[in-house]
């Protein structure tokens, strides 16, 4: 893509954020979908598709045969692997690790830790595609922070305005994001749902789920502050201290290997929400050998459910 085309379509986009005519044309008005989700739709909105729903459910592919065995030679670094062009890894026959960027996409639950386990479960929910394109997209563009990464999936997972950001993180959706993305997050949003029919349908939800919808509705007050300070959206959404055990929970210990449904051995080991070490074996004679591994499709799955789900990057921890 052109340095001019580039900066054509991220112009586009901040116009179709800022809410101009000609963008509301082009993609609908966000003002009309407002005005089709009547009280009595809130429910069936909150009770829909989520925005990221993988969970302990779709974590399936759990090894327990494998547990404390490892290869005899030491990890090599994942990047000594051929890269795709979106940040993926075609793998080959050895023993792989790198330390990735990894991103909290569960408000208001706890960070890892406490010797918990996490697994590989596929990325799945309705803002799916958008996800995506962000942790693929911030590979190419290393300049833009971890944090602003987050607090753009922070945004997807809290279901805010995307018009309603502050002006610099418009600018990085619009550098990572397709403007019919965008449009699809904008009526999708609960930006301006925060009156008494939202309290009324919090207070009827369990404990859990009105104490992650809480976070969520705070964040999406903070996210369009033109005063934005991470550490403030951080205390939202990552809860510190101990963690009870989750309901659903399932005991498994830190490090156990899951077998991903292309053939090789993936295990996560988290360093908090932000850090991931990732290690990957890929057996001679594995059917893996060839596949691209690529970090954004999959998500690290904790089996105590009260902790964090964590996004993966094909960007190095620190770089």
């Amino acid at each position: 893509m052109s340095d001019r085309t580039s900066r054509l379509r991220i112009g586009i986009i901040c116009a179709m954020m800022l809410g101009t005519s000609s963008a509301d044309a082009q993609f609908g008005s966000f003002g009309d979908a407002l005005q089709k989700l009547a009280a009595p739709s809130l429910g069936k909105l909150m009770s829909g598709p989520a925005p990221v729903s993988t969970s302990i459910r779709d974590a399936v592919y759990g090894d327990p045969t494998r547990d404390g065995a490892s290869p005899r030679e030491r990890p090599l670094p994942l990047e000594t692997l051929h890269r795709t062009p979106d940040g993926g890894f075609v793998l080959a026959a050895g023993y792989y690790q790198m330390s990735d960027q990894s991103y909290c996409l569960h408000a208001g639950t706890f960070g890892p830790g406490g010797g918990d386990g996490y697994l590989y479960g596929p990325l799945v929910g309705s803002a799916r595609d958008a996800v995506t394109s962000i942790l693929r997209n911030s590979v190419a563009h290393p300049d833009i922070n971890q944090h602003d990464v987050q607090l753009l999936l922070w945004a997807i997972v809290a279901r805010a305005k995307f018009e309603d950001l502050n002006s610099e993180l418009k600018y990085v959706a619009a550098r990572l994001l397709t403007p019919r993305q965008i449009a699809s997050l904008n009526r999708s949003a609960l930006g301006m749902l925060t009156g008494p029919e939202l309290s009324r349908f919090m207070g009827n939800a369990p404990p859990f789920v009105r104490q992650v919808m809480e976070a969520e509705a705070q964040m999406r007050n903070l996210l369009s502050s033109s005063s934005l300070n991470y550490a403030e959206l951080e205390r939202l959404a990552v809860l510190t201290g101990a963690a009870p055990r989750g309901d659903g929970s399932v005991d498994t210990p830190s490090g156990r290997w899951s077998r991903h449904p292309d053939g090789y051995l993936i295990r996560y080991i988290p360093s908090g929400y932000s850090q991931t070490l990732t290690q990957i074996w890929v057996e001679p004679g594995s059917p893996g050998i060839g596949i691209v591994y690529d970090p954004a499709l999959g998500v690290a799955v904790p089996t105590n459910t009260s902790r964090q789900r964590l996004a993966q990057s094909g960007r190095r921890y620190g770089s």
